[in-house]
Formats: C-alpha cells, structure tokens, sequence
C-alpha cells in the first residue's frame, strides 16, 4: 500500500510538472494561471466594426461657382443628411427634408426608403444653382445597354433612377429614360476646349476628335471610332504614354492592342501638348511571380533601377504642335541621369465637381514650367520653356549637399513674379522671385516650416498658406493657416487652436472651412473669413457609439531624443481595460521617415496598429526620430542621410526608456516593435542593433537591403556620389548598411511578412534577410503572403492577426493554442450566406 501510494504520488508530480513545462515547484503549490492576451477586446475593434460606430470625421465643402455658398454631407450614427451653406448670411440649412424625400422616392422606385438610410449618389448643383440632381440605385434588375443576351454573364445591372429637385419650391421630379452615362474612360487626355482627346496604343501617341470620343464613351469597341496616329517610332519602355505598369507579362500583351493613358499636359489653347517621354530600355529587368492568378502561375516583367546602377532611366521632354500634327525634343539636358518633372496647374475648388476637367500645363499659351534634377539629388533647376522659339530658361537653382526638394512655384500676374519654396535658410520658406528668376524679397522667415501655398491673391498680393512650428506651446507639427503680404509684412495666423488643421478656402478667398482636431479629441469642423473670424461652428463628430464600446482616447507625449537636446513628440495608446497597477508589455510602431514618421497628430479612426494592438494587452507607442519628417528644420530632416539603417533606432530605444523610467506599469524587459515598409526594415534593424533590448518584431514588407530598392528613394535619402573621371565621365557609386549584414545578432523573436508580387519593395528583401538568419543559425518566422502587393490588400485583417499571435507569445507569453486553426476573432465579421 505504502509502495503503491508513492507511485501515485510520484506519478501526479510528474504530470503537473509537464503541465507547468520547465517549473519546479511542490505538490502543494498551486499552479499560476497562464497569461492570455485579450482577444475578444482587440476584436471589438476591427476596421468592420469600426466603419459601424464612427461615421463622418471631417466637413468636405463642395464650393459653388456663382457665390461664396457650398455644400457637403455629413453621416452621424442618425444618418447623412446634406446643407448648404451661405457663409455671408451665416445660415446653414438642410438641402431638404430626408423623411420628406424618402417617402417621395419610394413612391416612384417602388423600394422602400426612409431618413436613415437615403443613398443618393452623383448629387451635384445646376449651372443656375437653384436646383440638383441626384441617382438612386434600385433592385430592379434590367439588361445593360451594350448587351443583348440575358443569359450573358455581366449582361444584368441594377436600374438607376435619377431626379431633379428644386430647391425654392422643394419639388421633386424624375427625370425620364434615364440612362446613366459611363465614366469617362481613364485613357483619355482631353483638350481644354474638348476638340480633341490623345492617348497611347501599343507605345505610340494618337488622337480622335469629340465625336469619335462620344462613341468611344458609349462603346470602346465600337468599329465607327475613327482614330489617328500620331508617333510611329513608340516601342516597350521607350514609348509614348503608358507601357501597362502592373501587368503581367500575358495581360501586357493583351492590352497592347487596347487604349492606354498618354498623359499629356495641354496648353490653355489647346494648340500644343507636352509629354514627358523616358526611354527605360537599357534599366534591367526585375520579375514578380504570381502563383495563385487561375491557371498557370503568372510572371511580371518590368523595368526597376537599383542604386548605383549605371543603366538609368533618360527623360525626354517632347513639345507636340497639335495643329501641325508634329512635335520637337526640347533641349533640357543639364546633368547626367537627370529627372524632368513638368508641373499641372493647380485646379480651382469651385470645379472638383466638374464633369470635364482638363490638364492644362503651368503657364499660358507661350511658355509652361517644369523642374529639372541631378541624379544625386543634391540639384534641381525651376525652368520655364518659351514654345515659340524652344528656348530652354534656368530660372531658379536650388543646390544643397545633402538633397534638394522643391513645390510647385506660384504664378503671379501670369509669370511676371513667382512665389518659390525652398529650404535654402534651413527652413522651409516662400521666396518672391521676379518673372527673369531674379530674388526680390524672401516673404516668410523664422524658425518653423512652411508647408504649401493654399491660394495667391494677386490684386492685393496675398500669399495663403499653411505652416507648422510658429505657435508656441503646441506641437510643432500642428498644420494651422496664415496669410501674409508678398513683401514678407503682415503675417497673420487664420485659425489659432491647439490642433492640427486642415483647410478648404474658397478660390475667391473669402471664406475657409477649418477641420481640426488631436488624437485626444473629437473632430470639428468651423467656418472662419480670411480675417481669422469665426463665421460659425459646422460639425462635430459623433463618436458616441464609439465611447459605449469602452474607447478612450491615447495620450500624447513629449520625450528627448538620444542626444538629450531635440524634443521627439509621440503617443500612446493604453488597452480600455488598462490597470495601472499592472506591467504591461510595450511595442512600438515605427517608420523611420525621412518623409514621414507615422505618428497621428489628428483623431483617426484606422486604428490596426496602434489602438487595436493595445488592446491585447499592451502599451503601444508611435514617436518620432531625428531624420524622419521634413516638417520641421532640414537639419532634422536630413539627420539620417548617410546613415540610413541605423540613424533612428537610437531615439526609438531611448524613448521607450525613458516612458518606461517615468511609468511604473511599462515593462521596459518585454519590448517589441512592428512596421510596414520602412517600418519593418526598421524593426528588424532594430532587432539586430539592440538584440538586448527588443525582445520580439513583427516586419512587414521591409526594404533591408536599400541596395536593391528603387534608386529614387535610396540614393536620394542615403546619398549617392558622383564621379567625374579625367575624361569627363560620369558615374555614380552608392554603398549602405544592409540589415543582412547582422543577421548573427539576432536574440530575439522576429517575424517577417512580405507579399509575393510586391513590385515596390521586392520580396528579395525579406528572402535576403531570411537566408542570412538560416545561415547565421537563427530561429525565426517567415510568413510569404500570396498574390499581393506592397500593402497585403484583402489580406491585411489576416496579417494583423498574425502579428498579434506573434507578440502575444513573445511578450505576453500566451502560448495557450485554440482548439482548431480558425482565426475565430476574423471569422466571426465574415457573413457564411454562400454568397
């Protein structure tokens, strides 16, 4: 007995140490409960469920033509309901009665409608103002125009009514045999006064006239449709308009048959045309396969210059005659390898809802603009080309050692003065230059950051725009709105608030309509005059469902950088269920920038990778880093160049320190950090440089070998140099940390993500890294997501749940598996209906 009662107790002791894994304990110690990420709470908050609690975030105003009046819709959690508003009369009224409406439209459609739920579509003004149209889709079932058998596949739509209701009256009518027109087709470049449309076929410009195009419209196929070709000598990557980027090898030889886009800029007239012509032929092939495309797998061939390499893309800049049906290759050489890029004009508000809406060069109908960039980056040329003679005029040089960025200029008086934005002060600022290039007066200064000219008003020579790091005790990236006068007098801030904003001014510049926000508040939209005045409050979002679901809002914060001095500005995100007296685990989401830092400044309801993450159980953190945005001095925005692997993690490592010295519920031993792109180059960068203090990375579609990803974006912020031989010759040499390269550091937990048929940042990338751990011995996860491209697409909802699963065992150490390999908390949002 005594004999049999040792066995059994052995035995129980041998189970309950298998259970608790590697746990020594007594049998009388109770066994701790095994720590569990909350699921169920990161699953209240899925982008599905999100789109069903929090409606409209900011007032979008459709501006009228005839007056200072606009209109937009807003949706609440009661529905969307739709005003117009006069600014001057400081009256906002509903364009008409929703209840009212519904019931007169479902007296004719026949389906039923009612306040909340009113899906009016393609709502625009009449010329006159004083009347809309709008479309209702029914469930009446009726055969497409273009077909004829029923049977067909695709043969069927749904019946679209349309109306028109006067707004004085409040009469509603339909508007008889309706058809609703097709959209316009996307290969199209119309002439301003619409006599005639260019576009590329099989590499090479043609044109048809507004008749044939009405055709077109109607029918593509359409064996009427005259066309006429204009160039013959177009070939693949070296044509003229599109080459069928981003398709495959067997649909880009379908296509080539088929309408293309030319993307053509037209004169104001409409007697010339501009193409910017690039001949890619000796750049090398790089290929994606496709393996889940139905059939065979299918391969993608296109054109990528790597860094370094010496086969690069030539820019041809082609000014077409229209009338004279022929064209001459403008003379814009200036360095080697050079880049041309010619500027659009700027549209105006009042005509977003135009149906037509041509591209018209920045110019007049003698001269356009456009820019002209040395491969290194480091110069760009503001030049202006005088079609009646060709000549080619430098009007503005910006030169720096680091990389150069330019906008837009501003035409003033039809280019007898520009407004230019440069950084050459270590700031970005508006510079007045006289129609010759000459320097008059610099018009802003100081030590903040000029964003962008919002609107020029000549007649009193007033620059509208907006800017970043002027207000005091703000955040520095806070986007507010100013006007000031050419001559650098009068600088006047438009809609102060402890906010980031964003505007819409109106094109005569009268009236703007302000949406703001921080992440910790709820969005709102006023109307404001350009003296800064407040005209009346507009919106504010309703985030009331939101709230009843537990949300609270994140909580900015300020930190020092690794040098002690730059003040880095961030926030966190804290589960809803959060208990300060718990430790909780802390993870970063990080991109390093330089043209961003993905840090939300404004309330946002995408909340994947920051709110939702938390809510598993974790402090999550975004904070910026010296070198990763351009809204504040070039010296921080250029801190990395040179440097471009490592120059972040330093302030990243160090911000979680410091968070983690000032509040006791973070766990500064269970550190994890994830990204998307840079992001993920960067997390993984960060696995290997602090392999002792980031415990677990989540990398998705990372660029870690730069050496490989698309010269633009490498050499212009690592650096690339140029070499000028005895001879004359130029080349160029670029050489750069490759997160490979230490791949034997690795201590951590790393999963990497990466999409098969990324043609931006190639899967090598990751492939690479992966062959390095293996090499290196190295024990990681390696997820290849099929058929999608840079941002995983439909597949991005089973890409977070995969990252959770890898935190939640890394940091939380919730290794408890489900009873099947469902992602249950995905599933449950999918409607199983067969359909």
């Amino acid at each position: 007995m005594n004999k049999f009662y040792r066995l059994l107790t052995a035995t129980q002791f041998l189970g309950l140490a298998a259970l608790a894994q590697t746990k020594t304990f007594t049998i009388t110690e109770q066994v701790q409960a095994q720590p569990k990420a909350n699921y169920q709470l990161a699953a209240r908050f899925s982008p599905n469920k999100l789109k069903k609690m929090v409606y409209a975030t900011s007032v979008d105003p459709h501006w009228l033509k005839l007056s200072n009046r606009f209109w937009y819709n807003f949706e609440t959690p009661k529905g969307k309901f739709w005003y117009l508003v006069d600014p001057a009369a400081k009256s906002k009224k509903l364009i008409f009665d929703n209840a009212k409406l519904a019931s007169e439209i479902t007296l004719v459609v026949r389906d039923p409608f009612d306040a909340e739920h009113l899906p009016l579509e393609n709502l625009k003004f009449s010329a006159d103002e004083k009347s809309i149209t709008f479309e209702v889709k029914s469930t009446i079932d009726e055969l497409k125009k273009d077909r004829k058998d029923k049977k067909a596949a695709d043969s069927m739509q749904k019946k679209i009514f349309s109306f028109k209701y006067e707004l004085a009256s409040a009469k509603l009518t339909e508007i008889p045999n309706f058809s609703k027109p097709k959209p316009k087709p996307g290969w199209g470049s119309v002439a301003p006064d619409s006599s005639a449309i260019i576009f590329s076929r099989n590499y090479n410009l043609y044109w048809m006239d507004k008749e044939n195009y009405k055709k077109a419209v109607k029918n593509e196929d359409d064996s009427t449709i005259v066309e006429h070709q204009l160039t013959k000598d177009g070939v693949k990557f070296y044509s003229y308009g599109s080459n069928g980027d981003g398709e495959n090898n067997i649909e880009n030889e379908k296509n080539n048959k088929k309408r293309r886009g030319a993307y053509v800029l037209w004169s104001p007239n409409s007697k010339y045309f501009v193409l910017d012509r690039t001949d890619s032929r000796k750049v090398k092939d790089l290929w994606v396969i496709n393996s889940v495309t139905p059939g065979r797998p299918t391969l993608e061939t296109y054109k990528y210059q790597m860094p370094g390499e010496a086969e690069a893309p030539q820019d041809e800049l082609l000014l077409f005659d229209f009338g004279a049906k022929s064209y001459r290759k403008l003379n814009v050489a200036a360095f080697k390898d050079q880049s041309i890029s010619v500027w659009s004009k700027p549209s105006l508000n009042k005509d977003r809802d135009n149906e037509f809406r041509p591209s018209v060069w920045l110019g007049n109908n003698s001269k356009f603009y456009f820019s002209r960039t040395s491969r290194d980056l480091k110069r760009i040329d503001i030049c202006t080309v005088d079609i009646t003679n060709n000549v080619v005029k430098p009007l503005i040089d910006e030169r720096f050692n680091t990389y150069v960025e330019v906008n837009r200029p501003g035409l003033v008086n039809d280019g007898n003065e520009l407004i230019h934005w440069s950084e050459r002060d270590g700031w970005a600022h508006f510079y007045l230059f006289d129609g010759n290039g000459k320097l008059k007066n610099q018009i802003t200064k100081g030590a903040f950051h000029c964003e962008s000219i919002v609107n020029i008003d000549e007649k009193n020579r007033v620059l509208y725009f907006t800017a970043n790091g002027r207000e005091g005790k703000e955040d520095p990236y806070y986007l507010h709105l100013y006007k000031v006068n050419f001559d650098g007098s009068n600088l006047k801030l438009l809609n102060a608030g402890d906010f980031d904003h964003a505007v819409s001014l109106n094109d005569n510049n009268t009236y703007f309509v302000d949406n703001y926000s921080r992440v910790n508040t709820a969005p709102k939209a006023t109307l404001y005059n350009t003296n800064g005045l407040k005209v009346m409050e507009l919106e504010t979002t309703d985030l009331s469902l939101l709230m009843a679901t537990g949300y609270k809002f994140p909580e900015p914060f300020t930190v020092k950088a690794d040098d002690g001095i730059t003040d880095l500005y961030g926030v966190m995100y804290k589960p809803f269920d959060f208990d300060p007296n718990k430790k909780y685990p802390i993870i970063e989401y990080v991109y390093p920038g330089p043209q961003t830092e993905a840090v939300n400044k404004t309330f946002s309801k995408s909340m994947d990778r920051t709110d939702r993450l938390a809510q598993f159980g974790y402090i999550v953190i975004t904070v910026g880093n010296r070198g990763g945005n351009p809204s504040r001095s070039k010296w921080y925005h250029t801190y990395g160049y040179g440097n471009l692997r490592d120059y972040g993690l330093a302030d990243k490592k160090t911000a979680v320190e410091q968070l983690a010295a000032k509040y006791a519920f973070i766990d500064e031993n269970k550190v994890g950090i994830t990204g998307h792109s840079g992001g993920g180059f960067m997390s993984t960068a960060a696995m290997l440089v602090y392999p002792d203090f980031f415990k677990a990375a989540v990398s998705n579609a990372g660029n870690h070998d730069n050496s490989i990803y698309n010269r633009w974006w490498s050499e212009k912020h690592h650096g690339v140099k140029e070499i000028i031989s005895l001879k004359g010759d130029t080349s160029f040499k670029y050489s750069i940390d490759k997160n490979p390269d230490l791949a034997k550091n690795l201590k951590g937990h790393l999963l990497l993500m990466h999409g098969d048929v990324d043609n931006n940042v190639h899967p090598a990338n990751s492939i690479r890294v992966a062959n390095a751990l293996m090499k290196a011995g190295k024990r990681f996860d390696f997820l290849l997501i099929p058929g999608q491209r840079h941002g995983f697409g439909d597949m991005t909802e089973y890409a977070f749940w995969k990252l959770a699963d890898h935190f939640n065992k890394y940091l939380i150490g919730d290794f408890s598996e489900p009873s099947d390999v469902d992602v249950a908390e995905m599933d449950r949002d999918i409607e199983k209906n067969g359909k």
